[in-house]
């Protein structure tokens, strides 16, 4: 270690000596030209350093893969033709409509009194008369039927409300064979009677009128009958 300070001791101390003179000589003189020996040291040394570095390094041996490229394909796509289903069957038409009765089994009053001016401040204008229909409607032939060629009538009852539509529609009865043959014989069936309900809801009146204003009439029978066309 005493050796390495002698050594510094004889290198610095002609440097020292002549900075002492040029320091006294002229101060700022002297600190420019030790501020510039010092950086051109500092520089040399990292010179050095940098050199020392890149004579350090090893070797790049890493073995570098190539890229990878994917090769294009053809995908072959493999459709299944489906058959287009088949058209349904239309329905045939319907074979005959049934007849229908217009006419309630109870008695219908449809002559009306003449109307009578009244001029007392109490009194009104409207008639008073029994329902009558005004709109009718033909029921649905059961296809069961048409295809058994099976004919009869069915019996519903039902109830006029005060706007003169039909409400609580039942079937009362129903009978199957020549509805106009007077020996035919006749025997009981249902096979008319939701067609006759529905027919039933359909038909349309003009309200009993009672004292001037529309009245419900209950337990009103219809009769619909169904009779098959036959062709001469």
């Amino acid at each position: 270690m005493s050796q390495v300070r002698a050594l510094l001791n004889k290198i610095f101390s002609p440097l020292k000596a002549l900075y002492n003179k040029a320091f006294d000589a002229n101060k700022y003189a002297a600190g420019i030209g030790l501020s510039v020996l010092i950086t051109s040291g500092l520089f040399f040394i990292m010179v050095i350093l940098i050199s020392l570095g890149d004579s350090g390094m090893k070797e790049d041996k890493s073995i570098k893969l190539a890229d990878v490229v994917m090769p294009e394909r053809q995908i072959d796509t493999f459709m299944t033709e489906v058959d287009k289903p088949e058209k349904p069957e239309e329905q045939p038409e319907d074979i005959a409509q049934p007849e229908l009765d217009l006419q309630p089994l109870t008695g219908i009053d449809v002559s009306m009194a003449k109307p009578k001016a009244n001029f007392k401040a109490s009194g009104n204008f409207f008639r008073d008369g029994e329902y009558i229909p005004l709109f009718k409607v033909q029921p649905i032939y059961p296809r069961r039927a048409q295809e058994r060629g099976t004919e009869g009538f069915a019996i519903t009852s039902f109830t006029i409300t005060e706007t003169g539509t039909v409400e609580d529609a039942v079937a009362l009865e129903g009978y199957c064979g020549d509805p106009e043959d007077p020996n035919a014989q006749m025997r009981e069936c249902s096979i008319f009677n939701s067609a006759s309900v529905r027919a039933s809801l359909k038909l349309k009146y003009k309200p009993k009128i009672v004292d001037g204003k529309p009245t419900a009439v209950e337990a009103v029978k219809h009769r619909f009958t169904f009779k098959m066309e036959k062709n001469d």
